[in-house]
């Protein structure tokens, strides 16, 4: 597995890491090794990753003369010190891979070689200090760089991407590594979700093994959450799912999970052939667009079957063509090769996987309130609601946040500071506080006229909000956008409060120290009896962040001191409120997830905990299609969903942050919202699919039978399977359609055809009710024939419940 290390500071302290609670890297190297895996450890110490800053702490901005990622001494300093610390520590804890520990390969920079040619000479230079430096440290492993194509000899070049098999390292002699397979993307605020086709990434990954890959890694294989204010940005949503095997949740995404277990499975019973071949596997073009790579321990005739003196031999047969079914002719034998695909032969003669052809279950995920009479079924890849949904409390209070200036240790100087310089990100939000007295020629001016004045920003980002004598004028969203907000002023002096917001910092890209924050160039008030004037030299109050964080409101440690009011119904959407309530944890083990979608914009925090920040900013109307189509090239915005939908509106509690009993919710809510109508859900696979052909390939698990083995049986022999499986802690309540023969429709749309065995609910359910998981083979000689000479195909839908609820269910039925 891959483990991007964040290069974490602690505070605005220079050159302090943290390395507790959550960032504790020690003891996650461990767990992997207590569940025998390898790791991957790509320290960086930039990593991107859709995260704050790209991994970078903030005070590295604030180091005399810093260039980052460039041949900068005190940008090399830092980052010597803090890679040494992380190799010292693996050292000391005996992590490495000669050390018994599971760390077999480390990382040097990220994705570097994008950017290089920006940094001229000093950028070339950098790559060959950093490989030196890496080396120096004596970590015994091998040291990688991605997309780094003049990593020099002692560092191996890998690929990132949607597609590596065509990649070639800079020299022969290093190994092909693909350290991010990208098997889905990120979402950001007011954006689509982009889904990748598991047919799609399974054939990515079939034809990187096909042409001599032989290090794989998927980037994200674990969803994950970025809890509080850790998104990157600009403007990327707190969920971290990346449409990964494995969601945010912990729970398994199917059907590509199992496609892609599956793809593993038939890789690795190929795993003999692949390290017997020293010089690459023997190619045999099959077509315009098909071709077989054959690996095996001596040249093999592919017009022939395999002869004796082969004992090692495995193939894959390519379809690179997008349209068309193709059936090729290899080993004297045919094969048929659906569009984009690849067929995996571990023995040279039978077919155990096609990336094209899916038996794997499909699960349908749910939110439910706790009770199973309260639930909400949603498409696949959809958590939304219906009119069941039970909100998480009826008693709210509120704090309303002061608009501007607010606490002892704001400042006043003259002219424009640069956001960044002034909050060292401590918050999102930075207050610009100044005066402006306007002539009573002003405002008949405008008066006469029927006009009003403009503030104007030359450029801003990522949120400006403009008040005026403590009301809000306008507000605007944008990555350096111009502001021309009209205001309405009185006579005599009138406060300018301006706030500017982050909503994550730039995490990718050159001069990242330069990005900046905030506001660029002039402020001026426009539309002036006589003109416009220019105030950005004038006298500036800077406030950072809001009253709120600095009190902690959201520690329950600190309630106490906090002059929290009721909530009233009038009061409800209100903008700049501080919310808060007690709720108790659902019942049961599953996940939990906070349905937000009736509040605007803000953060969140639970007992203490921040869970992120949340945007109900909708998706674009256009741009999504009912269906996804797997062939051809994937990019990001070829398979997206959720149009015309809030980006996020589901937000991750881990189990681990609740208590039982009195569960201390706070939200600061900027925008308005109804607090009243947020909803407390568990989060778990509820109905499970699945549709497997009799003349699907065998389990992949009979490879590894005895009698295949010792040739009593013949694979080709052995029966295709149906494999359910529910949740962990879940188990089959019951089954809502089954038919062996020719049924029709989808999942959640099944119906019999003409064809169908009268025992198929029977078969099934005995095979599967009141068990976690089961499997069903799919032959006549388990349902019987119900239409010869036809080929029959089984076809399951069933519902899974927590063992209770199934029990409650199945005495309710009684």
């Amino acid at each position: 597995m891959l483990y991007k290390h964040m290069f974490f500071g602690t505070g605005m302290n220079q050159s302090e890491y943290n390395f507790e609670g959550r960032y504790d890297l020690v003891k996650f190297v461990k767990l992997v090794a207590e569940q025998g895996l390898y790791l991957h450890l790509r320290i960086g110490p930039y990593v991107c990753a859709e995260w704050n800053f790209g991994g970078l702490p903030v005070w590295l901005r604030d180091i005399p003369g810093i260039e980052f990622r460039t041949d900068n001494a005190p940008f090399k300093d830092e980052m010597q010190r803090f890679v040494k610390k992380v190799v010292d520590m693996m050292k000391q804890e005996m992590l490495f891979s000669w050390q018994g520990g599971p760390i077999i390969l480390v990382q040097i920079e990220n994705e570097y070689g994008n950017i290089e040619g920006q940094y001229g000479q000093g950028g070339k230079a950098y790559v060959k200090w950093a490989a030196e430096m890496a080396i120096g440290l004596s970590a015994g492993v091998p040291w990688v760089m991605c997309k780094q194509t003049d990593a020099p000899e002692n560092i191996i070049d890998a690929c990132n991407g949607f597609y590596c098999d065509g990649f070639k390292p800079n020299n022969y002699r290093k190994p092909v590594l693909w350290t991010e397979d990208w098997n889905g993307w990120y979402a950001s605020w007011g954006g689509r979700l982009p889904h990748r086709p598991v047919r799609d990434n399974a054939f990515a990954v079939a034809r990187f093994f096909q042409r001599g890959g032989c290090f794989q890694n998927y980037y994200m294989f674990f969803g994950g959450t970025n809890f509080g204010r850790t998104s990157g940005g600009p403007n990327q949503i707190t969920s971290y799912e990346y449409d990964a095997p494995i969601d945010e949740y912990g729970l398994l995404s199917q059907p590509k999970w199992g496609h892609l277990k599956d793809l593993h499975a038939a890789i690795k019973l190929c795993e003999p052939a692949l390290t017997v071949v020293d010089s690459g596997p023997q190619y045999v073009k099959l077509g315009s667009m098909q071709e077989a790579h054959i690996y095996a321990n001596e040249q093999v005739d592919p017009n022939r079957s395999v002869s004796g003196n082969v004992s090692i031999c495995s193939a894959f047969l390519a379809n690179i063509d997008e349209h068309k079914s193709v059936s090729v002719r290899i080993f004297g034998k045919n094969f048929d090769l659906p569009p984009w695909s690849v067929s995996i032969l571990p023995d040279c003669q039978n077919v155990a996987f096609n990336t094209a052809k899916v038996g794997t279950q499909l699960s349908i995920k749910t939110v439910e309130s706790g009770s199973p009479s309260y639930s909400t079924a949603s498409a696949p890849g959809f958590l939304l609601l219906d009119g069941k949904d039970l909100h998480i409390s009826k008693t709210w209070s509120i704090l309303k946040e002061p608009i501007g200036a607010w606490g002892n240790n704001s400042f006043t100087t003259q002219g424009i500071l640069e956001h960044l310089n002034v909050t060292k990100d401590v918050s999102d939000y930075l207050w610009y506080i100044t005066r402006v007295n306007i002539s009573d020629e002003d405002v008949a001016f405008w008066d006469e006229k029927g006009a009003s004045p403009f503030i104007t920003i030359n450029k801003t980002r990522d949120v400006v909000r403009i008040f005026v004598n403590g009301h809000l004028s306008g507000s605007k969203v944008g990555h350096w956008v111009s502001v021309e907000q009209p205001v309405q002023l009185v006579e005599g002096y009138n406060e300018l409060a301006i706030l500017t917001e982050t909503v994550g910092l730039q995490n990718y890209g050159a001069f990242l120290e330069k990005d900046g924050a905030g506001i660029r160039g002039q402020i001026k008030l426009t539309g002036l009896k006589d003109g416009e004037l220019d105030l950005s030299n004038f006298l500036w109050t800077y406030q950072v962040g809001l009253m709120g964080e600095y009190s902690k409101l959201y520690d329950p440690k600190e309630q106490e001191n906090v002059g929290w009011t009721d909530l009233q119904v009038d009061n409800i959407s209100s903008g700049f409120t501080w919310y808060k309530t007690l709720f108790d944890a659902p019942e049961g083990n599953d996940p939990v997830a906070l349905d937000l979608g009736s509040m605007g914009k803000g953060q969140a925090w639970v007992n203490g905990h921040g869970i992120g920040r949340y945007w109900s900013l909708i998706a674009p109307q256009s741009g999504c299609s009912e269906s996804c189509d797997y062939r051809g090239a994937y990019n990001e915005n070829k398979c997206t969903t959720n149009c015309g939908l809030p980006t996020q509106s589901w937000y991750h509690i881990p189990r681990e942050w609740l208590q039982d009993f009195d569960n201390l919710l706070v939200l600061f809510e900027e925008t308005g919202g109804d607090p009243l109508k947020i909803s407390l859900k568990t989060h778990s696979t509820k109905t499970i699919c699945a549709e497997v052909a009799e003349n699907h390939y065998p389990p992949l698990s009979a490879w590894s039978h005895p009698d295949v083995i010792n040739g009593i049986i013949s694979i080709n022999k052995v029966a295709p399977e149906v494999h359910l499986r529910c949740d962990e802690g879940h188990v089959i309540s019951s089954i809502t359609f089954a038919s062996y023969g020719t049924p029709n429709g989808s999942c959640q749309k099944f119906s019999r055809g003409n064809c169908h065995a009268p025992s198929s609910l029977s078969v099934v359910t005995k095979a599967c009710q009141g068990r976690n998981n089961c499997r069903i083979g799919v032959s006549n000689d388990i349902f019987g024939d119900p239409c010869r000479g036809t080929l029959k195909t089984l076809a399951v839908e069933a519902e899974c419940l927590s063992p209770d609820f199934a029990t409650e269910k199945l005495r309710d039925a009684l």
